[in-house]
């Protein structure tokens, strides 16, 4: 029997985190190529730490010439990703980083197995499993904790960003331990912040009186109370951040891209990866169809699990499991999806219209969770299925 009453707890960091830096790189170089041309292929991996950016990877464009020429832009978006972050500390400076391209053209091996040619449709890009996850106890249809810890960092990043709070550093981490009852988000039981500030003087006391007003304006009313543990800077100061305090890696956020380990993960990161990549496409499409099950009233909380093999283009595997609140059988669920969405690699991107650069903007803050954008960004939060699932089923 599901837990009625417990308490759960999720984390985010802030887009000058180290590991969210690297994302950020490896995302703004996949949008320079996909601005170039939609069926750009790209896997870029970036390493940051003091005073040093390592990028690496596959990159793959029609035309040879053009590939050549957007190899020598990794530098320029580098340099601008870092200053949009707000690095200006001596050992990482977006003027004086040094930046290494170790991007190479994309095997041939790997591509005979994804490309479309003669009868064969195209492959997906790797095996894999992916997982989606929704649940109606947000608008958003997420997990509370992820969903707010997210919503704290990206209320500080604008503050700091605007100017009104500029003693702030970009570096920082949230955790919610997020208090339920029958089953329903009620309260905060502990809430742990983490942010580098510029100001050296400041103590753990002068940094949560700044971060405090913030917090309490982004949390539901009455969530946070005189028994909520607060636990800010906790180790004492924090001013020297990001790579130069702690190396990053691209794709070592899975948990905080995702649902904050409310759900199951394939494993597979996101960023960095362009749609052919079903790592990322297919674990967009399984929120997108999770999410629509539970806009649809079918379930009041949805998990969705894909699989696939590389170079085959139809999934493996379809799953369906609504943890016992379904209003239909899991089963029927599962058909429905196979006939409302063509769940190839080039279904999901034609459905989702991933084949645009709007990727940058993914690398911090959360996968999921955000609203739909006008071009087309994050367009698997849309829940334009719901009625052709409830049709199916």
């Amino acid at each position: 029997m599901t837990r009625m009453n417990y308490t759960f707890t999720s984390e985010s960091v802030s887009e000058g985190h180290p590991d969210k830096v690297c994302d950020r790189i490896s995302d703004a170089v996949l949008d320079a190529f996909l601005a170039e041309e939609p069926e750009a292929r790209v896997a870029a991996e970036t390493f940051a730490t003091t005073n040093r950016v390592v990028i690496g990877g596959e990159v793959g464009l029609s035309d040879q010439d053009k590939l050549h020429d957007y190899m020598g832009k990794i530098d320029e978006i580098t340099r601008a990703c870092i200053k949009d972050i707000g690095y200006e500390q001596d050992k990482f400076h977006h003027e004086t980083v040094e930046v290494t391209n170790l991007l190479h053209e994309q095997s041939a091996h790997i591509a005979q197995g994804v490309d479309a040619s003669g009868d064969k449709d195209e492959g997906a890009g790797d095996q894999g499993i992916m997982f989606g996850f929704a649940t109606n106890e947000t608008d958003a249809l997420m997990p509370a904790p992820i969903q707010y810890s997210h919503a704290i960092l990206r209320r500080l990043a604008e503050v700091r960003k605007n100017g009104t709070e500029p003693a702030l550093g970009p570096d920082a981490k949230s955790q919610l331990s997020v208090v339920y009852e029958g089953g329903k988000p009620v309260g905060v039981s502990s809430l742990v912040l983490s942010t580098q500030h510029l100001d050296e003087s400041l103590t753990s006391a002068d940094i949560r009186a700044l971060v405090e007003p913030y917090i309490r304006e982004t949390l539901p009313e009455g969530w946070l109370t005189d028994a909520t543990v607060w636990h800010v800077n906790p180790t004492g100061k924090f001013v020297i951040g990001g790579p130069d305090g702690d190396a990053g890696l691209t794709g070592r956020k899975i948990i905080v891209d995702t649902y904050g380990g409310a759900a199951p993960h394939g494993g597979g990161a996101f960023s960095g990866k362009d749609p052919t990549k079903v790592d990322r496409s297919a674990a967009y499409a399984a929120r997108y169809l999770a999410k629509n099950v539970v806009a649809a009233g079918m379930a009041e909380k949805c998990t969705i699990q894909l699989s696939y093999a590389i170079g085959v283009s139809k999934p493996l595997s379809i799953y369906a499991d609504t943890h016992g609140t379904g209003e239909v059988d899991a089963a029927a669920i599962e058909k429905a999806i196979d006939q409302v969405m063509d769940l190839t690699p080039r279904g999901i991107r034609s459905h989702l219209g991933l084949n645009k650069p709007i990727y940058q903007r993914t690398a911090a803050y959360g996968h999921f969770g955000r609203d739909p954008e006008a071009d087309g960004g994050f367009s698997w939060e849309r829940t334009d299925l719901a009625e052709a699932l409830k049709k199916a089923v």
